[in-house]
């Protein structure tokens, strides 16, 4: 997208116009459905949303908020959205969430992006086949089910990494398993910390509804609601699975560390005596029997021998082998 303003024009049978407008340009009122989407990149989208939209500053201050989390709020007959969608651009991690800011007040929708959002350009090629929204209601509950609909494959992708890790974990497969389960963390968290609140968003939606949200419409949010509690549900079944593979790691590795020091001490109890002796052997005094015998130190090994098996057969009979 270049810097001029992209809007679409939709009557009421979906046919579109798609208009062209620089930052100097105000778009006259229509009797159609008008949507205006702009790219945060550009400075002078900026400059037209402040100075020729026509839209109350404190909405131009949400729209362009550096930071934002899925809220949503009316003001003055208008509906103010702020919504986040996985990132799907190439090269990016879809829980790097992107976010879409949405104005829709009556016969006009303001979109605003800073990543490209796949939904917008979903809704784009329904408008170009003449099969796009019509009503303000209409664009509301199709973006919102294209968003959630776009998340599927993010959030089925971190089940089945949770799902072949504990088959890692539990078949004992596989060792340097901590990174995968770390990163798998870190991706429920983010992921999370959208859904939740744009869960919210969408239950207010579907249940206080806008003048401008018909049943159909009403109907269509209820589904978007019931795929986003799925997936958030997913995910909080995701973190405690993800938790118990972290258990069961923790206790192979306890268990090997523990097997380890147990055979440690073992071989440190076989030793002791052994070395006992050869150090009494070995001492630079006079008086050790047999200490000129020519078979003294095959007499020794024997010796040294069989007070190890005696030890072994000792520790076995109490089970401690």
């Amino acid at each position: 997208m270049d810097n001029k303003i992209q809007a679409l024009l939709i009557d009421s049978h979906g046919n579109h116009k798609e208009l062209q407008f620089n930052s100097q340009n105000k778009i006259k009122p229509s009797e159609n459905l008008l949507w205006i989407d702009l790219d945060y990149n550009y400075e002078l989208n900026h400059k037209w949303l402040q100075q020729q939209s026509n839209v109350d500053p404190l909405v131009i201050a949400a729209l362009l908020a550096e930071d934002t989390r899925p809220r949503y709020f009316t003001h003055n007959d208008g509906l103010l959205l702020i919504l986040r969608a996985v990132n799907l651009n190439v090269g990016a991690a879809p829980d790097d969430m992107v976010s879409l800011r949405i104005w829709i007040e009556e016969k006009r929708i303001i979109t605003i992006w800073r990543r490209k959002v796949k939904a917008i350009s979903d809704l784009k090629n329904d408008i170009m086949n003449d099969n796009g929204p019509k009503t303000e209601g209409e664009f509301l509950a199709q973006l919102t089910k294209y968003i959630s609909i776009r998340m599927d494959e993010s959030i089925n992708s971190i089940l089945n990494q949770v799902e072949e890790l504990e088959d890692k974990v539990f078949d004992n497969r596989d060792k340097p398993l901590r990174t995968v389960i770390s990163e798998l963390r870190r991706q429920i968290i983010k992921l999370r910390r959208y859904l939740s609140p744009q869960l919210n968003v969408i239950s207010k939606l579907q249940t206080e509804g806008m003048h401008f949200l018909k049943k159909d419409e009403i109907a269509i949010l209820r589904e978007t609601l019931d795929i986003l509690t799925r997936y958030v549900e997913d995910l909080d079944a995701a973190k405690e699975r993800i938790a118990v593979t972290q258990d069961e790691l923790d206790s192979q590795i306890s268990s090997k560390m523990n097997k380890t020091m147990y055979l440690l001490s073992i071989v440190t109890v076989i030793f002791l005596p052994l070395s006992l002796i050869t150090g009494l052997l070995g001492i630079n005094v006079d008086g050790i029997p047999k200490a000129h015998h020519p078979l003294a130190f095959l007499f020794v090994c024997i010796f040294l021998i069989l007070i190890a098996i005696i030890e072994i057969i000792f520790f076995k009979k109490k089970k401690w082998m």
